[in-house]
């Protein structure tokens, strides 16, 4: 469920329920996905949400491929650990786990408007025991943090005790990677808060200390409490600390939006008072990646994601790692030099002018004579000829190959564009699209085989083009996106979002499209009104020159399987390559979609061949495209109003051999 349909179709429908059954059918919709054949790739392929080997880090000998983790809150029944695992997150906490099952039957509570969750309670969870079953059996591959916590009614006596028992139970589990105590709590006193963190201390003091363990401050937990307890704090039993996201009240726990302030005051009075460096995750108010920024500015190390993963959509991770990655970049030496031109690159480039160049010859011929020298030798008959069988014959076989040299103008206008402005930076998913857009056009040559015609000047085009694209795919490692990136979940980048729902529905419908044409091409050759508009029945053309229906058949498969390989360049652009400020991808989207239209469109106009139903598909995808083009416009003509913000000189370095991503290289 990628934000371009959760914002667009699944958040509408879903909040208009009660948040705890939207929340059950989300999940359990995500984990009968992830456990499909096939569904974890198809996750992944949605949202292409592999996080970059540059985000890696080292957390208490702990590698963690992202600093954005998930918060236990979002999934307390495990319900689809596997499926969000796959989404960009370097770590999932499990909790808070309590002694007991801690269960309400009171209903979770939206704010939409302030982007607020109330719960009931923020301690629902469903028990030590069965926490501990799930940890033990984790379907991800993930880092899992336990967050331990005492019931909420015990006191300091009892609370001990149970955080005791709880250490013992998880601190000796090799599945459990790290713990993340709740050794404090606003609601209790500020002499049992002190006696609890001391006895906690004292507990995790040599042999009883199995893991990192982080101390977990609830963020409505008194500052002046908290520097008490920061000044006294071991660092050498506390690996970090982790800001937690609920504000108490009357009607239960409140996680949102609002809690940003709260957090960024948190985060600061710890980096200013901790002793060492020790490691620090934020969890409250990361509802927009510059959220994100703002904390790791204050010296927070590590997001956890709760209320904004919510309210943004699942594509948040992918959208907080892009901002950091980007954040890296721009503080370590410049970029790696483009390839030469004939290394990779350029053999694309010049595969996308032949393709222009052939579907504009192709176009001209279509235009005069329709049939070539070898079509009227393989038919026996001329032009003339064939316009005598019927009046609207040649017109017939015009408009199969004047769309064919639309389709393959637009090919060619995509190849060359994603390799100037994709291959020739190393952008995976532009690889990506003209690999799979080859891979199908190449082989769609040989779909001549179904009905025995060889074109020669098709085939002499496929030897000469073949090899410049495999020239084009040698010795081209991935390299990361440079560009500014999105921050904020703004209008643009929420209209953004309508228009590539419609340029994936584009791809898709070409997809399609182009399947059906060519095993129609291959097989039947006819449709219904392609028959009514020649005014004539199969039999009849069959009667007339048995090579008639095998030459059409060829114009058929081969324009389907041009389409298809235009469509799934379109549709990966769309997946995965729009990003804010990228203007040339509207050009290309614009310039590599027109011509294929025109063609389509205006020959059917110009022959008189106008079946609505026929056309149909056609204008609904031509409305698509155009409505895609204006949704994407300010989002890809506009960069942001600002570019991601640089941590200031002079901040803190890091003290365990690596760069926090919130902190400026010295």
């Amino acid at each position: 469920m990628p934000d371009w349909s959760y914002q667009t179709l699944f958040r509408p429908l879903l909040f208009r329920l009660p948040a705890r059954v939207a929340r059950g059918l989300t999940l359990r919709a995500m984990g009968t996905v992830s456990r499909m054949p096939g569904g974890t790739l198809l996750i992944k392929a949605l949202g292409h949400m592999e996080p970059a080997p540059l985000l890696a880090t080292t957390f208490a000998g702990i590698r963690l491929a992202t600093p954005v983790g998930l918060s236990g809150a979002v999934d307390p029944e495990h319900l689809a650990t596997r499926a969000l695992a796959q989404l960009g997150f370097g770590f999932v906490e499990a909790g808070p786990i309590t002694p007991r099952p801690i269960r309400h039957a009171a209903p979770i509570r939206l704010d939409v408007e302030e982007e607020a969750i109330v719960y009931p309670s923020a301690y629902e969870n469903e028990g030590a025991e069965a926490a501990l079953r799930r940890m033990r059996a984790p379907d991800h591959a993930l880092p899992q943090f336990a967050r331990l916590a005492p019931s909420p009614d015990a006191d300091r006596v009892q609370a001990i005790e149970e955080l005791g028992a709880l250490l013992d139970m998880f601190g000796g589990e090799h599945s459990v990677a790290a713990l993340v105590i709740e050794g404090v709590s606003a609601a209790r006193s500020r002499d049992d808060n002190v006696h609890m963190a001391s006895r906690l201390t004292a507990y995790l003091t040599g042999p009883n200390r199995s893991k990192p363990c982080l101390l977990y401050v609830p963020l409505d937990f008194p500052d002046e409490w908290l520097t008490e307890l920061l000044q006294t704090a071991d660092s050498s039993v506390w690996s970090g600390f982790v800001i937690g996201d609920a504000i108490g009240g009357k009607e239960g726990a409140t996680v949102g939006r609002d809690g940003k302030s709260a957090c960024l005051a948190k985060v600061a009075l710890v980096r200013s008072q901790a002793a060492g460096s020790p490691a620090l995750l934020a969890s409250a108010g990361v509802h927009a990646p510059v959220d994100a920024l703002e904390l790791m500015d204050a010296g927070a190390d590590y997001v956890l994601l709760h209320g904004g993963f919510v309210f943004a959509g699942p594509g948040l991770p992918k959208r907080v790692n892009e901002v950091v990655q980007h954040r890296k970049l721009a503080e370590l030496p410049g970029g790696e030099a483009d390839p030469p031109f004939w290394r990779n690159w350029g053999w694309m480039c010049l595969l996308g002018i032949g393709m222009i160049i052939g579907g504009l010859i192709a176009w001209h011929i279509a235009t005069s004579t329709v049939l070539l020298s070898y079509d009227e030798d393989f038919l026996g008959m001329t032009g003339s000829e064939v316009s005598a069988i019927a009046p609207h014959l040649l017109h017939f076989m015009s408009h199969d190959r004047i769309t064919l040299a639309g389709t393959m103008i637009s090919i060619g206008i995509l190849y060359y564009r994603l390799a100037k402005h994709g291959l020739r930076h190393g952008l995976h998913w532009a690889k990506t699209a003209v690999l799979v857009s080859g891979a199908v056009g190449f082989p769609s040559f040989f779909l001549y085989l179904g009905y025995g015609f060889f074109d020669p000047l098709h085939a002499a085009a496929a030897a000469i083009l073949l090899p410049m694209f495999l020239l084009s795919m040698r010795r081209n490692p991935d390299r990361p996106y440079r560009d500014p990136v999105n921050l904020r979940n703004d209008k643009t980048w929420k209209r953004s979002l309508w228009g590539q729902l419609c340029f994936i529905v584009v791809g898709i419908s070409l997809c399609v499209g182009g399947i059906v044409i060519a095993t129609v091409g291959v097989t039947n050759v006819f449709v219904p009104q392609d028959l009514r508009y020649l005014g004539l029945t199969r039999e009849t053309l069959d009667l007339a020159n048995p090579r008639l229906v095998p030459l059409i058949a060829h114009d058929r498969a081969g324009f389907g399987g041009a389409l298809l390989a235009d469509a799934v360049m379109i549709l990966i652009l769309a997946l995965w390559g729009l990003q804010q400020g990228a203007r040339w991808l509207w050009w290309t989207l614009l310039a590599g979609g027109a011509p294929g239209f025109l063609a389509g469109l205006g020959i059917h106009l110009s022959i008189g061949y106008t079946d609505f139903v026929h056309l149909l598909p056609a204008y609904f995808v031509f409305a698509l495209y155009v409505a895609g083009l204006i949704l994407l416009y300010p989002y890809l003509m506009k960069s942001e109003d600002a570019a991601v913000p640089l941590a200031d000189e002079g901040e803190m370095p890091v003290q365990r051999g690596e760069v926090p991503v919130g902190r400026k290289l010295d």
